[in-house]
């Protein structure tokens, strides 16, 4: 498995695999399918250059397997703080410790930065999964979003995590 950030040249294939993502789990994440199967691919690579974040992703014979995102902020009192976003792995590569890798990446650019301090990200409340994972990595729980995303007519709660270096 190569972990590594991705460029505009990943544009296609991270834009392939954030459609799987939101059609395969659409309370996993605050976007959905429909808003955005038609965008052109000239967005995604704009996310991909962006100065303010950075995407990993995951590669397993040169097919992208898993990705995830890391949000730098902008506003002067909350430089200390990083988020991680947009996290997913495609089911044919779960439980080879993917979506570690890449929660790894993404701290370990993060420890490098001159002024983060800590990440913060939410999960799904029921992503037991995930929650294990973050966990394992020295993520902590802090706070409950209730009704966090609706989909459709069901409400999902989300679970606010945080890691301090």
């Amino acid at each position: 498995m190569k972990i590594r950030q991705l460029t505009v040249d990943d544009a296609t294939r991270y834009k392939a695999l954030r459609l799987e993502a939101l059609r395969n789990h659409p309370e996993a994440f605050g976007s959905d399918y429909e808003a955005e199967k038609d965008r052109p691919i000239e967005r995604y690579a704009t996310r991909l250059e962006s100065e303010q974040s950075m995407t990993f992703g995951a590669f397993h014979e040169n097919e992208l397997v898993g990705v995830v995102t890391i949000v730098c902020l902008g506003p002067v009192k909350m430089r200390h703080r990083a988020n991680l976003f947009a996290m997913y792995v495609t089911p044919s590569a779960r439980k080879q410790q993917v979506g570690r890798q890449l929660v790894e990446e993404a701290l370990c650019t993060l420890k490098q930065h001159p002024v983060i301090e800590q990440v913060h990200l939410s999960v799904v409340r029921t992503n037991e999964a995930a929650k294990a994972l973050y966990r394992s990595l020295g993520f902590e729980s802090y706070a409950i979003e209730p009704r966090a995303l609706k989909v459709d007519d069901t409400y999902h709660d989300e679970e606010l995590m945080w890691y301090r270096f």
